[in-house]
């Protein structure tokens, strides 16, 4: 594990740029009640920041590895960065939720580009074995996870532009990190502009895709629904979460994410096998779904199942990456673009759809949208098991392989 920690600076270069990319993810959730009230827009409308993001996120991973190829791995990190400083930046400057979630759309551009070459790139940076650099790549990604919600409820405590403008200094940083570390390498092989989309014609792809739009769906309903009804909650309760209770809520969720993630999901599914964890999971978060609408008015209750959907998430996450990197004999590159390019779709739906059906029934009714989207889950998995006969051959990969087969789904 200490050989992980000692890389050339070029590769913490781009650790730093990854850590601050995954902060992303979750940086505005603490903040969307603040931009709801303070701008005058209905929750549904706050929560689209979500869907601007992951539906540019999503069409634009079906490409990028095609980019990549083009215009080499340097140049694809940089031109990702760039974008993220700019619009982080101007979304620090709007002044409409309609502004930011457009600007959050040019964001979720930048980000794809950034986040789905920064594994190669941090592999091809470093002088030893690639298993030490694809761990600290993993490290950076749980970190960037945890910290995210955690750092956009203390800046949002200050002001809900604060946020956006950390991003963007903290990107900028990682940007010039880049120019002055990172050298430029071999352009990659080229690959075709409609490899990844094609690769959806593969029978277990297509399985594990279709499994991971309705999963996925449920994941962001937790994400990015859930601190509206735990404001109430605690308003219910005589006190005011704010941003900073809710960043360190999500902080919760994103450290037991993490931990699972990277320490106990490998160990489950040693175990258990691939496929029976995964529906083993899909079946626990069900469960918690459905508590999660039944308690959705109790704060303590909330922040619990928060947490605890946390460690659940970090499993699902890695045993389904890891399914989709073994089920096929396609590059994995191209096969990891296809999956997440999907998935981040079926994430999309969901703050569209949570607002408004929240709006029109009960609070809670998110929350059961998001269990039957589960049990639709567990049945694309189920009907088509019979084409997952490659998955359960994990134990032949190498460590670098194994590693670089968990990690390379959650880079988006």
């Amino acid at each position: 594990m200490r050989e992980a920690f000692r890389q050339p600076t070029s590769v913490w270069a781009i650790a730093f740029a990854a850590t601050v990319s995954f902060m992303g993810i979750g940086l505005v959730d603490p903040i969307l009640p603040a931009i709801s009230e303070q701008l005058d827009a209905s929750p549904s409308q706050a929560m689209l920041l979500f869907t601007s993001y992951l539906v540019v996120t999503a069409i634009a991973m079906f490409f990028t590895s095609w980019f990549a190829s083009r215009a080499g791995v340097k140049r694809t990190l940089l031109v990702g960065l760039a974008l993220v400083v700019v619009f982080a930046a101007l979304a620090a400057t709007a002044g409409s939720v309609g502004e930011i979630i457009g600007l959050r759309a040019g964001w979720g551009l930048g980000n794809a580009l950034f986040i789905s070459t920064a594994l190669a790139a941090i592999v091809g940076a470093t002088t030893g074995p690639s298993a030490g650099a694809i761990i600290l790549y993993e490290t950076a990604l749980g970190i960037g996870l945890a910290i995210g919600p955690l750092l956009g409820g203390l800046l949002g405590s200050v002001s809900w532009r604060a946020p956006f403008a950390g991003t963007a200094v903290l990107m900028g940083v990682g940007f010039l990190a880049i120019t002055l570390l990172l050298q430029r390498e071999q352009r990659p092989a080229r690959v075709s502009p409609l490899a990844s989309l094609r690769a959806l014609a593969h029978p277990a792809l297509r399985t594990l895709a279709l499994t991971a739009i309705f999963y996925n769906l449920a994941f962001f309903v937790l994400l990015a629904y859930s601190p509206f009804p735990l404001e109430a909650a605690a308003a219910a309760h005589g006190t005011e979460f704010g941003a900073l209770g809710l960043g360190g809520v999500f902080f919760g969720w994103g450290v037991a994410l993490a931990i699972t993630s990277v320490f106990a999901a490998p160990q489950l599914t040693r175990r258990l096998g691939l496929v029976p964890t995964l529906l083993v999971t899909l079946g626990l978060l069900t469960v918690l779904m459905v508590a999660l609408a039944l308690f959705h008015g109790s704060m303590a209750g909330m922040i619990a199942l928060i947490v605890g959907g946390g460690l659940l998430l970090g499993i699902m996450n890695t045993a389904l990456t890891e399914t989709v990197m073994e089920a096929t004999d396609l590059p994995r590159g191209v096969a990891s673009s296809a999956y997440s390019g999907v998935r981040f779709l079926g994430g999309a739906v969901a703050p569209a759809v949570a607002g408004p059906l929240a709006a029109a029934t009960t609070a809670g009714a998110p929350y059961l949208l998001a269990a039957a989207s589960l049990v639709l889950a567990i049945a694309m998995l189920a009907i088509g098991r019979r084409h997952l006969a490659r998955v359960g051959a994990h134990h032949d990969l190498d460590p670098a392989q194994e590693a670089e087969a968990i990690t390379a789904g959650d880079e988006a």
